[in-house]
């Protein structure tokens, strides 16, 4: 059982880096270079493998293996997430320097939606052992929805929601900075940084939706999976710049995500069935991780193998977005 004293530092501490993420990202409109955003995803990386070092020095090596599983397998979903969102850039034509703000708002939602899933996941296990059931098949049901998976960098339907919110509330055709309102001959109106956002926080809730009881498979521990989340999205607004066209050449990505969640899913119907009294065998937490590992090596060297005459998207992903919304409005 984690003290609350540690659960309110580390919310502190949590609350204090993703406001200044969010602040600069707001004050410093600017498609991040190369240089920057290696040396961030680098700096939160090391930071969360220092975090898995204290947990295996303070609750022992159990502990600090469920954080790097769960850590691993969150930030392989977020990178998927990260796809979403330059679909969504794209079919939007955000302008690429606008791009990090809107991007530091979608992190910030998920992290809410997920502490809130978190809680309810907890509160969940704790009162149901059979819960673990509900969240096994919902794994294996999201494996098979990844399988079907189909990125498309050149269209995304627009959700009924979207296209109703169109149609209702005042929209500048154009972006005015990174400002969601402005008054326009006396009369407010809202920018396309509106939608932007609000397609952005429906995908967050739907990623959320999976993450949590994936990771809830590889721990039981509220504290591992809250702090897992937060490492995992941080520094992912940098990493959407670092990862630039190699993000769409990972086109096998999918398909290592949803073995992945349906490992995750037998495990936990497997427990769920040990929890019932049943006598079947329990995946170890250390063969999880080494499945995790394993699978998303072998998924991204085989990305990379299939798309290695593909012509890449430039450096500075905002580039490649620009060109692909230039390509749409010529089209129309």
């Amino acid at each position: 059982m984690t003290p609350m004293w540690i659960w309110a530092v580390t919310i502190a501490v949590v609350v204090v880096v993703y406001t200044i993420e969010t602040i600069w990202a707001f004050k410093h409109p600017h498609e991040i270079p190369m240089k920057e955003a290696a040396f961030w995803v680098s700096f939160y990386f090391v930071a969360a493998m220092l975090f898995a070092a204290s947990l295996w020095f303070w609750r022992g090596h159990d502990i600090g293996i469920e954080f790097v599983a769960g850590y691993i397998t969150e930030l392989s979903l977020s990178v998927d997430n990260l796809f979403v969102f330059i679909i969504i850039m794209a079919s939007f034509s955000v302008p690429s320097i606008y791009q990090q703000t809107l991007l530091q708002m979608g992190i910030v939602g998920a992290l809410i939606l997920r502490f809130a899933f978190i809680l309810a996941g907890a509160a969940a296990i704790e009162r149901y052992s059979w819960m673990f059931y509900i969240f096994g098949a919902f794994l294996l049901l999201t494996a098979i929805k990844l399988l079907r998976q189909k990125h498309n960098l050149a269209e995304m339907p627009k959700s009924n929601l979207i296209i109703w919110l169109e149609k209702r509330i005042p929209l500048t055709s154009e972006y005015h900075g990174n400002k969601f309102k402005v008054k326009i001959d006396g009369k407010l109106m809202f920018t396309p940084m509106v939608i932007v956002i609000i397609s952005i926080f429906m995908t967050d809730l739907i990623f959320a939706l999976d993450s949590i009881p994936a990771i809830y498979g590889l721990t039981k521990d509220p504290y591992i999976v809250f702090t897992a989340n937060a490492f995992a999205l941080m520094g992912l607004r940098q990493m959407y710049f670092l990862l630039g066209g190699l993000l769409t050449r990972l086109v096998y990505l999918s398909f290592g995500l949803a073995f992945i969640l349906a490992f995750i899913g037998v495990k936990l119907l497997l427990h769920a069935h040990k929890e019932a009294g049943f006598n079947v065998p329990e995946i170890d937490t250390f063969v999880s991780l080494g499945v995790i590992i394993t699978t998303l090596i072998i998924t991204v060297g085989l990305s990379l193998r299939a798309t290695r005459d593909k012509q890449p998207m430039p450096v500075g992903i905002g580039e490649g977005l620009d060109q692909i919304a230039e390509n749409k409005r010529e089209k129309h």
